[in-house]
């Protein structure tokens, strides 16, 4: 018996435009400073609990395949500590992009 592949439904809220309203809110929230948010009764946790934390673990951000024309010796660079060359240049591209989006 040939078992259908499962289908996976995307949150249908997700596709829907902001309005107005939503967007005016979402401005004025990020407006605010993080020193200005009352924290006060949210618990610390301990460094204990944050000893098996995986970064991304469930957030993964839509892959989009490109063709790149790069220099050989950069790619045995990516490709000198094995499998994963690709999610390495990513990962290189990701800390470039955000260092230089804290820099704006």
């Amino acid at each position: 018996m040939r078992k259908e592949p499962r289908s996976v439904r995307s949150n249908q809220r997700s596709r829907q435009t902001l309005t107005a309203k939503q967007k005016r809110e979402l401005a004025r929230l990020a407006a605010v400073r993080d020193d200005q948010i009352d924290i006060s009764d949210v618990p610390e946790l301990p460094p204990a609990a944050w000893k098996d934390v995986v970064r991304g673990r469930f957030y993964r951000p839509v892959k989009q395949a490109v063709s790149m024309r790069l220099d050989a010796d950069v790619v045995a660079w990516l490709k000198k500590r094995g499998k994963g060359y690709q999610t390495r240049a990513n990962r290189i591209l990701r800390e470039r992009m955000l260092d230089e989006s804290r820099r704006a």
